[in-house]
């Protein structure tokens, strides 16, 4: 089955939003875990909007599940991924004023740049996957790059979901079907939700994990946490 990895940002952000430590991100990765999670995924951005460079450092001794660190890989993020030594580190090409992911490696631009980095994380003994678009090029090109897995971002699948679903899924078919050939692990994430994450999980081949955040808090606003962690896991049992 598809492992579910909660991303938590969303909870710092409303944490943030008023200071202090309620909501309590430390005791809410505890709980997802707790509640069936099968990884914790947090993304440190510069301006701590959202996860702060300290909550990554708290969730360390306490994330028994696989942990999963996104970001850009600044000098800083890749001494973050040095200390805190993750199961996995998700490298995405964001701006450090992106208000969240929107788009993937070039991995044929940034071939070297990435080929360097990826060497660096896994002497720390980490898991290394690449944010990406559905070209299988740079899919191709990702393994080149020595990337143990891809993440596939799967915004336009959300979006054209409720137009037309089977077109919506198709490239990500053949995503799937070249992350395989390449050799590669396949991750997916970003506006993932109970509304097509059935329909996603059904129908892409390989599929190790996905990383859900601001759909999965969101709802579990009007279901409890707790159960809305089984409503997701249930969603991936098909797969």
């Amino acid at each position: 089955m598809t492992r579910l990895s909660v991303n938590i940002n969303k909870i710092a952000t409303l944490r943030n939003a008023r200071g202090g430590s309620v909501p309590d991100v430390v005791k809410a990765a505890i709980d997802c875990e707790r509640f069936g999670a099968q990884g914790i995924t947090v993304h440190p951005r510069p301006d701590e909007r959202h996860i702060r460079w300290r909550d990554v450092y708290d969730l360390k001794p306490v994330v028994t599940t696989e942990f999963n660190i996104e970001g850009y890989p600044s000098r800083k993020f890749l001494q973050l991924i040095a200390d805190i030594k993750p199961a996995q580190a998700t490298l995405v090409p964001d701006p450090p004023n992106a208000l969240t992911s929107n788009a993937g490696w070039n991995t044929i631009k940034h071939a070297d740049f990435l080929k360097d980095v990826i060497a660096e994380i896994k002497s720390y003994g980490v898991r290394t996957s690449i944010f990406i678009e559905t070209n299988e090029e740079m899919i191709f090109r990702a393994a080149d790059c020595g990337t143990d897995r891809v993440e596939l971002y799967t915004e336009p699948y959300a979006a054209n979901y409720p137009l037309n679903r089977e077109e919506a899924i198709a490239p990500f078919i053949k995503a799937a079907e070249a992350a395989q050939k390449a050799g590669l692990g396949l991750n997916a994430g970003h506006d993932l939700s109970l509304e097509n994450l059935r329909y996603f999980a059904q129908h892409i081949p390989h599929l190790l994990e996905v990383s859900i955040g601001h759909a999965l808090i969101s709802d579990a606003l009007y279901f409890g946490l707790e159960n809305t962690i089984q409503l997701y896991l249930r969603e991936l049992q098909v797969s």
